[in-house]
């Protein structure tokens, strides 16, 4: 079997996302900030357009809003942008419980 570089990316991708997701209200607005910038900055860089978009919409909405519930909505859609790319390949779903209310500055 030959390793797909691509799919190295997209596994990447996931685990930044399902590792905020999972930090549920304990990451700080900077760090979570960069790392969306990272997510943004790597999905340009392999054009996944759609990820690159959401992540670029979810920085926007951090700036005028703050942190709030909007950060699980936009890591599920991301989340699910990158599973769309993934070929024939099944993503487990990250159970989401509960939504985010207050993220620390």
């Amino acid at each position: 079997m030959r390793h797909d570089p691509m799919l190295a990316i997209l596994a990447d991708l996931l685990r930044r996302v399902d590792g905020l997701a999972g930090e549920r209200g304990h990451v700080s607005v900077p760090r979570l900030r960069d790392e969306i910038d990272q997510i943004r900055h790597v999905a340009r860089a392999f054009h996944i357009d759609s990820v690159e978009g959401l992540a670029g919409t979810l920085q926007s909405a951090l700036l005028l809003q703050g942190a709030g519930p909007v950060i699980m909505s936009y890591l599920d859609l991301m989340r699910e942008a990158i599973a769309a790319e993934l070929p024939d390949a099944q993503v487990i779903p990250m159970p989401v419980t509960a939504s985010v209310t207050h993220l620390p500055a």
